[in-house]
């Protein structure tokens, strides 16, 4: 499946939400959506699950219109929406019709997940009374219920200690990997770079940066070598004037991309002891600050 926002616009009274955006996701891969607060990601959300209509522009799937009463959503919002005060089952049980699906089949589907996130103790606890990360895989479970089409993950790993984080990390790649469309957006660039291979950076309701994640880093300049040794002293005295130390670290800038080798071959004489050599990319973060710092809106 192809997911397609097409020139996309929102406004709420004088307030421009959405000016024209433009992004496609497709099925087998997450895409990443990326903005500060207030970019308009929400806003596209809504939107894409029909919650109000855009004001121009279209929402295609597979080149057609897409029909939301064929189309089955999975979503999990970054304000999380369960009943505190309800039994886990019956709640789960609860959403699972609401998609669509029946009281017996909505059942087994929260028994099979429940048990998938080591849940199923608390079949029939109140939502209340689990911490806030088992909180987070419940609502996970409220998501993927009915085995949806589209999963739209609004910050999923908010709240969630280093194994539950790596049991929801299986969890998302294995939806990914049954050919889900998946929309992911947080706030934590990590994640957005282990399970996405492209994003689309909003700032001030505007697509300011799209593409492939590692086409994107290498649009970088890629002319200044980090070098990791224990003999980074002496390396850095070594190079003189082209090198800067940190630690154990060697900065070196060369003239140009071509001049790697030259690089190389002026280390191998030295005879030092060399831990790595690599060019040096900026971070998801850095590129996400660089866009969205500037005329914040």
């Amino acid at each position: 499946m192809k997911l397609e926002f097409r020139n996309i616009y929102k406004s709420f009274g004088e307030n421009k939400v959405l000016k024209g955006i433009s992004f496609t996701a497709e099925s087998g891969n997450a895409f990443g959506i990326l903005g500060r607060n207030g970019a308009g990601k929400t806003t596209s959300i809504r939107i894409l699950m029909g919650v109000f209509d855009a004001d121009n522009g279209e929402v295609l799937l597979d080149d057609e219109p897409i029909d939301r009463s064929k189309i089955k959503f999975g979503y999990l919002p970054e304000e999380r929406g369960l009943y505190p005060k309800r039994v886990i089952g019956e709640q789960l049980s609860y959403f699972g019709q609401l998609r669509g699906m029946s009281k017996r089949a909505s059942i087994e589907a929260a028994d099979k997940w429940l048990k998938r996130m080591s849940m199923s103790e608390y079949k029939d606890k109140k939502l209340d009374t689990l911490s806030k990360g088992n909180q987070q895989k419940i609502q996970l479970v409220a998501a993927l219920i009915s085995d949806p089409d589209i999963v739209v993950l609004d910050e999923p790993f908010s709240g969630l200690d280093p194994v539950n984080a790596m049991l929801l990390k299986d969890v998302i790649k294995e939806v990914i990997s049954q050919g889900k469309i998946v929309l992911f957006s947080s706030h934590q660039m990590n994640y957005i770079e282990e399970f996405c291979d492209n994003i689309a950076i909003l700032n001030g309701g505007e697509i300011v940066l799209s593409g492939h994640i590692d086409e994107i880093k290498r649009s970088y300049d890629r002319t200044l070598i980090f070098i990791e040794s224990e003999d980074a002293l002496e390396i850095s005295r070594y190079l003189k004037e082209k090198s800067e130390l940190d630690g154990n670290t060697v900065k070196v800038r060369i003239e140009s991309e071509d001049k790697k080798n030259e690089l190389l071959n002026e280390l191998s004489t030295g005879g030092f002891d060399i831990d790595s050599i690599r060019v040096y990319e900026p971070s998801l973060s850095d590129i996400f600050v660089q866009y969205t710092s500037n005329n914040i809106r």
